[in-house]
């Protein structure tokens, strides 16, 4: 008898590998032409912290080998994407974008997957006849910096189920399920239907799990939308907002949540559920 898996199955390797091997056919490294001279920099620094972390806190041979352990099980697990994006993306995507007049955005996180059905608004994200959750229709407008309406803008959404769970990394679950791309109209308005995600730990069965628990952390991140925001001629928005009155906005696992990024839902006075209108400045494309 065959039994079969439901989105409580998964498992942090199987969702680990799949996150490694969606990156791996992303193409994000295939145009990168980094000069000597600035990998050796970089090398260079980042060993150096390494070395003034050992000599500061005298590591010892047991320590030194239970990292590499720790490193070898990274790996195997499939988690570096994880790993990567919660504890360091942050930097990277504050550093990358500082210079932007527009909305702020934040990580991307491991768990986008590219090409999400089209939606014409207003949209209902594909999702479960019984799926959990609190209705939630999130609207807004797509503009550029000096206000002009961005006509047939994208806004593509993704986000975990009311378990914490993300299609097509969790088993059982439909493969477009809460993913979808909605194209704004020629006002760059948007309005689409879906549920309020739930706060969720980051996978804890992996490596990534044994950090956390020998470093006595905890693994949650707050409820939240990813969001990608595009329009011809502008530079992409990657984006998470949450949701007031979370518990985790002030220690979230990935340092993610900026105060710009914060929902304030209310509720719908012609439906069930809560409504929100957030809006997305694009800066332009650099020249």
């Amino acid at each position: 008898m065959t039994t079969e898996l439901s989105e409580f199955d998964a498992k942090a390797a199987e969702s680990g590998n799949l996150a490694t091997e969606r990156f791996r056919e992303s193409g994000k490294t295939e145009a990168l032409e980094v000069p000597k001279e600035r990998v050796s920099l970089l090398a260079n620094e980042v060993l150096a912290a390494v070395f003034e972390t050992v000599r500061k806190h005298k590591v010892s041979y047991d320590e030194f080998n239970a990292l590499k352990a720790w490193l070898i099980g990274v790996g195997e697990d499939g988690e570096w994407p994880l790993f990567l994006d919660v504890w360091v993306e942050h930097v990277i995507e504050e550093v990358s974008t500082e210079d932007r007049e527009g909305n702020k955005g934040t990580i991307e996180g491991p768990y986008y997957v590219p090409g999400s059905p089209s939606l014409e608004t207003p949209a209902i994200l594909p999702m479960r006849a019984d799926e959990g959750g609190t209705p939630l229709l999130f609207q807004g407008q797509v503009r550029a910096v000096d206000g002009t309406p961005l006509a047939g803008a994208h806004v593509e959404i993704w986000h975990a189920d009311d378990n914490g769970f993300y299609s097509q990394y969790a088993p059982g679950l439909p493969e477009w399920n809460l993913r979808g791309t909605v194209v704004a109209d020629a006002q760059g308005n948007f309005a689409l239907n879906t549920v309020q995600p739930a706060p969720y730990q980051i996978p804890t069965d992996g490596a990534c799990g044994k950090l956390i628990a020998a470093a006595g952390w905890h693994a949650w991140r707050p409820a939240h939308l990813h969001l990608k925001v595009s329009a011809s001629g502008h530079q992409l928005l990657t984006a998470q907002l949450y949701f007031e009155g979370d518990q985790h906005l002030s220690d979230d696992i990935a340092s993610a949540v900026k105060p710009e990024l914060v929902l304030h839902p209310q509720a719908r006075g012609d439906a069930a559920g809560n409504e929100v209108t957030y809006d997305f400045v694009l800066d332009a494309a650099r020249g």
